[in-house]
């Protein structure tokens, strides 16, 4: 019996570690997909269901977390080695907040969501881009200000809190190319 409980505990890590490795290529959507099957779909079915574009959905997680299932913001550290806090609650591939992730769970019905499941954080991105089309206008195919408002949040974005800073504005531009690129690449995947 022990036997059986450990066989199968090492068959769990192992599936779960190898559904949360990171895709190698994060910078070609098809060597992605190729690499991960189910993730084309969860990408088709949360564009088709908010009418965002794959590639600023894609884009955006790839800047947010290098598509890393368990990403955390850094924790602060003390006299340069003893561990604080973290910035804030980001976590998983969305990198959401844990209120932002509590109105997309009450707002869409997927009371069990979660931040470290791929088709859960493409589906909130999906959402996310779609929420600010609707609030604030923002072109759903725009990387640029999509991200612009995915990092600084809604009301971030409409008060301008953005344009004082340099840094993230290039951030914003780095995830367009991304997105372009994806775009391209997904044309020729086949």
């Amino acid at each position: 019996m022990l036997r059986r409980v450990i066989l199968f505990s090492i068959c769990l890590l192992v599936v779960v570690g190898c559904s949360s490795t990171p895709p190698k290529n994060r910078n070609d959507i098809c060597s992605i997909f190729q690499q991960k099957r189910g993730w084309h779909d969860d990408a088709r079915e949360a564009s088709q269901r908010w009418g965002t574009p794959i590639p600023v959905m894609m884009a955006i997680l790839k800047h947010e977390s290098s598509f890393r299932a368990d990403a955390k913001p850094p924790r602060k550290k003390y006299l340069g080695f003893i561990p604080g806090a973290r910035a804030s609650s980001a976590y998983g591939y969305s990198q959401a907040l844990d209120g932002t992730w509590d109105t997309y769970r009450r707002d869409t019905g997927h009371r069990w969501a979660d931040r470290d499941d791929f088709d859960d954080a493409i589906d909130f991105v999906g959402w996310y881009i779609s929420v600010s089309h609707r609030k604030l206008g923002i072109s759903k195919s725009s990387a640029y200000h999509q991200y612009l408002a995915y990092h600084e949040g809604q009301g971030g974005y409409a008060r301008g809190t953005y344009k004082r800073k340099g840094w993230l504005k290039n951030t914003a531009k780095q995830v367009q190319k991304t997105s372009n690129r994806y775009a391209e690449q997904l044309k020729q995947c086949g």
